[in-house]
């Protein structure tokens, strides 16, 4: 658990990067703001790094019961793939996000502040567990902020 978690949730109040989708979308607009450059990509440790904790994110929340029944029926190697493209892009990096938006992907599953919360969590030790500086986390967390309106429905 990190120590500013509490400070962190609230600067976030945030977003949900994950998504029910099962499989390609049509036309997706970007996840958010593009980047400059890519300074956060290269922070958050390019690709690889990205992949590894985006990995990391999703099994974690896969085992948490408070959460885990969003993603009945998901397929797992998509939901991988476009949550760290979706990561990518937001950071400013190289890749391209096929996914819905976060308000058409998340407006059928109810989601409460609690499971969102418990979300956030997940993301943060995932990040933590690959060595992502809390900075750095801050940073990638910031830009995908604005989201959480799309997110939390319940």
């Amino acid at each position: 658990m990190l120590p500013a978690r509490a400070a962190l949730a609230l600067v976030f109040a945030l977003t949900s990067p994950w998504s029910a989708a099962q499989g390609p979308a049509a036309a997706a607009p970007a996840p958010a703001p593009l980047a400059a450059d890519d300074a956060l990509f290269r922070a958050l440790g390019g690709e690889a790094r990205i992949r590894r904790f985006t990995d990391d994110f999703y099994e974690r929340m896969l085992k948490d019961p408070r959460i885990a029944r969003y993603f009945d029926g998901v397929n797992t190697n998509y939901l991988k793939r476009v949550l760290g493209d979706y990561f990518c892009v937001v950071a400013g990096g190289p890749c391209t996000y096929d996914g819905v938006s976060m308000k058409d992907a998340h407006a059928h599953l109810g989601i409460d502040r609690a499971a969102f919360n418990a979300l956030v969590e997940h993301l943060q030790d995932a990040m933590h567990a690959a060595d992502v500086p809390f900075g750095v986390q801050n940073q990638l967390l910031a830009r995908v902020a604005f989201f959480h309106r799309d997110i939390i429905t319940k």
